[in-house]
């Protein structure tokens, strides 16, 4: 469960870049529209009508930030139980409660544009959150295999 740990949590770290990385090429993408002539309108973004390939990041963007994400965070949380990794459930904890924290300023900043401050500032605070938590798990997984074989030798010499 140690090893499951530190990959779920690496896993959330790396979908995190994975959603710095799709905002910007979909921004990259949107800003070359525009300068294009393409025009943005409540009516074409309603329509569907707005097409300029990098498009898709926004896509996956949305999806990953609201159902793969938090998915991989809740059973981070849950594997944190099992995996008797001291501070184990306060870190996955932790990021949950970024995770949480995120999604929500992602919706409210539709509604509030200064929340994208904070919504890309939390973004590195959950980054920083799960990479510590994959680095413990990785600890506790490291201490689990070097201390195995010397339990195997200890009851080689109680056996014998």
């Amino acid at each position: 469960m140690k090893l499951v740990y530190k990959i779920l949590a690496s896993l959330v770290a790396a979908e995190v870049a994975v959603q710095a990385m799709m905002v910007v090429l979909g921004d990259a993408g949107l800003f070359k529209y525009v300068e294009q002539g393409g025009v943005i309108d409540k009516a074409a973004a309603e329509s569907g009508n707005i097409q300029f390939p990098e498009f898709f990041a926004f896509m996956v963007h949305g999806m990953n930030g609201m159902m793969v994400i938090p998915t991989i965070a809740l059973l981070l949380l849950i594997s944190s139980f099992f995996a008797k990794i001291p501070g184990a459930v306060k870190g996955a904890a932790l990021v949950v409660l970024l995770v949480v924290v995120q999604v929500s300023l992602g919706l409210l900043g539709h509604e509030i544009p200064a929340l994208g401050a904070l919504h890309g500032l939390n973004a590195l605070l959950l980054f920083s959150a799960a990479v510590h938590a994959a680095r413990r798990g990785r600890k506790a997984a490291a201490d689990t295999t070097a201390s195995a074989p010397g339990q195997s030798y200890a009851r080689a010499e109680t056996v014998a």
